[in-house]
């Protein structure tokens, strides 16, 4: 009894003890919990303080920023001092994004100046914005002034369009100045139909005048009279340096314009206050391509085609008598017209301004042409420039150089001065393109301008529309006058740009310089593999001359790798490729064959000619032939040669390039078809046309002629097409076709899907326009692959050519080892690209990681930012992506500085 009893004192203990712990649990418990409550109610307090804390603390930090800045201004602080530091500073502290590319300083425009030869773009990002709200309660005036060019009418469309699609009300002012001091009927509302069916017509439909009465303070009064009263504070000028350096120092004195005509009681002051500065924004358009800062004005393009017209129909004639030709083209005091033309037609001489000929051009000249009679040429060509001189400052005109070459030669010689024909006619693709993207950065310019953006223009850089300050590219474009004026001409080369200089030198290899007596014992094989286009032919013989005269011997491929696998080989000679420059097609031959299946011919004929170094001129197989060609190598020690891809097809499909070949050509065929196209459905009235376009998966063609004849739809496979964006397209032109623009057209790639085929596309249209409209089908076909090429394709396979050779020569150099030739490293294999606006060089193996090798396509491609401009033009209500804007470049810098 006494050990139970022992036993439940034990028990009773330990309950006690459990007790006890779970009070101190809950007492713990209650702790924490009081502790919980504390910090719950000094966090409520907290939230409670904080605004007022915020606030507090914004408005000392406002009032001493404040107090800092009136200081600075009253008393000067290092700010206001000017230097080159201080501005960087202040541009940090403003978080200010604009700088000078060129050496990161902001520069006075009184300084002697070069021209920036680079392609930068500088961008910021900034809140979104509703791109359709940007405009409204804004008006915008496009007027065109000086000399005509084909493509303004482009960029004034564009210009309508999107300013239209941004809310804001756009004017047409026309006769230029003129028009903007008359006023009147001058000044007109624009509307969106208004601007129909204008692409495709050349020089400018609102007209041009010269006008002496906006030359004075008086006349430029009355034209600001003109645009307060309507409302509109933002002007784009369409012209040249003159034009645009005019609406410059309207802008400049808009303040006292406004003063002047408050006094004079014309104007409000209500009306002061709501105008109370002028935005301006330039593009220009000029048939010389003379201003400095873009790579091509508006109508240069169209007026070589005009040029090329005339120059391929004179070699016809000039061939059958054996002629000598001389054509004057024009130009002003700008020589690229002149320039490129020579290039592009294999002229054996040309005069421009910019570089005078030496002394005794005459007896140089009289020799140059006999050699050429020598070698069995029956006809030569001499492109002269309206502004030559000579070294001594004498105009060397057409009359001087055909008696010259009568006299001291004897030959039958012709002169022919083209004139203002080379103004008129058709606008180009290349032109109409971009008129259009220039007339939209011009208005999204105007739109996100402040009163301190300085007057801008848009150029061309590349393959980017830039904003470029106004007055730096017209003091750059007068310094290239006083260089040539103070016989400064290397250096008036390098200032009008590049792309100038690079035509330059490209000119005086292929013409000026004899062949070398000793020769390289290096043998260069030339093929064209894939489908033919235009322009091949040039970027062949340019190859061919160029190699000739580094002193190789260049061998002709016939068939593509057919032709290497089976022998089909042959010596070229600089008679050989005579007059090959206009001709499409490939007159070498080309297969799609690919050399996988025939390696071991393709080394064993490369062995047996000897062959030290390929070029491959073609489309997507001859960038696949060259990687197969690179794999090989290691079974294969024939194929360790240094090799480089051309491209050339329509399609534009090759990584590594943002050209191609040819495809300016079919863009222009294509564009010319559907502006035939767009009259029928304009006489007919209610009728769409779906066109199908080449390309294989690739969009470009399908995307750039919709851009360049105004299309209202381009179906791709790069943007997938679905049944709702078909419905949405058929709504569109249902709503269409009840405006005073009765037709359509649409535009369809070949392989955009394989299900919504041209066929399903016109049915379907068909069936849902019943009543409304009706459709008809084209498809283009082969004629895109055909045609002589255009001056861009002749121009750029000449450059093309000639830079291939030119590396192939220092590239044997590094890879000869021990007496034998022997290229093994990815960068022996490359493909020639244009990327922005430079040629370069790229390894086929390390494109392989950005190709789509099934679709054969780039996995990037820059066009496909256009695809929304396409869209806003035709009047979908799409987006647009307004984050990210341009910021303004400059192209000057100080001489001497690093």
């Amino acid at each position: 009894m006494e050990a139970v009893l022992d036993n439940c004192v034990c028990v009773w203990q330990v309950c006690v003890c459990v007790w006890n712990v779970f009070v101190c649990v809950c007492q713990i418990s209650f702790c924490l919990l009081e502790l919980c409550m504390c910090i719950l109610q000094l966090s409520l307090l907290l939230f409670h303080w904080i605004p007022h804390i915020g606030l507090a603390v914004f408005i000392w930090q406002f009032t001493h920023r404040k107090i800092q800045l009136d200081a600075n201004h009253i008393y000067g602080s290092k700010y206001s001092s000017g230097s080159d530091e201080s501005k960087s500073e202040l541009c940090a502290d403003r978080k200010c994004t604009s700088t000078n590319y060129l050496d990161g300083t902001l520069n006075n425009l009184s300084c002697s100046t070069t021209i920036h030869n680079g392609c930068h773009l500088n961008m910021q990002r900034s809140a979104p914005v509703d791109p359709t709200k940007m405009g409204v309660g804004k008006g915008i005036a496009v007027l065109t002034s000086g000399g005509d060019a084909q493509g303004m009418n482009a960029a004034v469309r564009a210009t309508v369009r999107v300013g239209i699609y941004t809310g804001a009300k756009v004017y047409f002012v026309h006769e230029g100045y003129q028009g903007l001091v008359d006023g009147g009927d001058n000044i007109r509302q624009a509307t969106w139909e208004s601007v129909s069916m204008m692409l495709q017509l050349g020089g400018t439909v609102i007209g041009s005048a010269r006008c002496q009465d906006f030359r004075s303070k008086e006349g430029r009064a009355k034209a600001a009279c003109n645009l307060v009263k309507l409302g509109i504070t933002n002007l784009c000028v369409i012209g040249g340096d003159g034009s645009l350096t005019g609406a410059n120092e309207f802008r400049n004195e808009w303040s006292e314009l406004l003063q002047i005509l408050l006094k004079a009681g014309k104007i409000t002051a209500e009306e002061a206050k709501c105008s109370s500065h002028l935005n301006i924004v330039g593009m220009v358009g000029s048939i010389d391509n003379d201003f400095c800062g873009t790579d091509m004005t508006i109508g240069t393009d169209s007026a070589l085609h005009r040029i090329m017209e005339v120059v391929d129909a004179i070699t016809t004639t000039a061939q059958s008598h054996q002629r000598a030709f001389i054509l004057e083209v024009m130009g002003r005091h700008c020589g690229y017209l002149a320039l490129v033309t020579a290039l592009a037609c294999g002229a054996d001489w040309v005069f421009i301004p910019e570089m005078p000929p030496d002394e005794g051009w005459e007896d140089h000249l009289c020799r140059r042409l006999t050699y050429q009679r020598s070698i069995g040429n029956r006809l030569n060509v001499i492109i002269v420039a309206e502004g030559a001189l000579d070294r001594h400052g004498k105009p060397i005109t057409c009359d001087i150089i055909k008696n010259l070459v009568t006299k001291k030669l004897g030959f039958d010689t012709r002169a022919t001065i083209l004139g203002h024909v080379q103004r008129g006619g058709t606008p180009s693709a290349f032109d109409r393109i971009l008129g259009s993207r220039m007339g939209v950065e011009a208005v999204m310019a105007l739109l996100e301008a402040t009163p301190d953006t300085p007057a801008c223009v848009v150029s061309l850089s590349g393959n980017m529309a830039v904003r470029l300050p106004l007055m730096e590219c017209v003091q750059v474009t007068k310094e290239v006058t006083k260089a040539m004026a103070e016989g400064r001409f290397e250096e008036a080369v390098k200032l009008r740009g590049k792309s100038f200089e690079n035509n330059w030198n490209t000119y005086k290899l292929l013409a000026h310089v004899t062949a070398p007596d000793m020769k390289s014992n290096i043998n260069i094989a030339i093929m064209n593999v894939g489908a033919p286009c235009a322009g091949m032919n040039a970027a062949v013989r340019s190859a061919v001359r160029i190699g000739i005269l580094q002193g190789h011997s260049m061998l002709a491929v016939h068939d593509g790798f057919d032709g290497l696998a089976h022998g089909t080989i042959e010596p070229m000679t600089w008679g050989y490729v005579g007059g090959w420059t206009g001709k499409g097609g490939s007159n070498l031959g080309t297969k799609r064959s690919l050399p996988a299946s025939m390696i071991e011919e393709i080394s064993l004929n490369i062995a047996k000619y000897n062959i030290h170094a390929l070029v491959i001129i073609g489309g997507f197989e001859a960038f696949v032939g060259g990687l197969e060609l690179v794999t090989a190598r290691e079974k294969y020690e024939e194929l360790c040669i240094p090799l480089v891809v051309i491209p050339a097809t329509v399609s534009n499909n090759i990584p590594g390039s943002d050209f191609s070949i040819g495809a300016d050509t079919a863009l222009n065929t294509i564009t010319t078809t559907c502006d035939r196209i767009k009259q029928s459905a304009a006489g007919t009235k209610r009728r769409v046309f779906i066109i199908e376009t080449m390309g294989g998966y690739c969009g470009y063609l399908a995307t750039m002629a919709g851009l360049a004849a105004g299309a209202d739809a381009a179906y791709i496979y790069e943007e997938r097409v679905g049944i709702h964006d078909l419905e949405t397209n058929v709504e569109h032109l249902l709503e269409k076709m009840k405006t005073t623009v009765k037709r359509g057209l649409i535009l369809r790639n070949e392989k955009c899907n394989a299900n919504y085929t041209t066929d399903f596309i016109f049915n379907l249209y068909s069936e849902e326009g019943k009543g409304v409209f009706d459709c008809r089908k084209n498809v283009l076909g082969h004629m895109q692959q055909g045609g002589t090429p255009t001056p861009f394709d002749r121009n750029f396979g000449t450059k093309m050519g000639a830079k291939a050779v030119l590396w192939l020569t220092e590239k044997l150099k590094e890879c000869y080892r021990h007496g034998r030739i022997f290229a093994n490293t990815p960068d022996s294999a490359c493909v020639l690209g244009m990327k922005k606006r430079a040629m370069i060089f790229q390894p086929l193996s390390d494109l392989k990681e950005d190709t789509d090798s099934e679709h054969r396509i780039p996995k990037t491609q820059w066009w496909l930012k256009l695809r929304p401009i396409l869209k806003i033009l035709a009047k979908y209500k799409i987006s647009l992506d307004t984050s990210e804007t341009a910021t303004m470049e400059h192209v000057i810098k100080k001489r001497g500085t690093v």
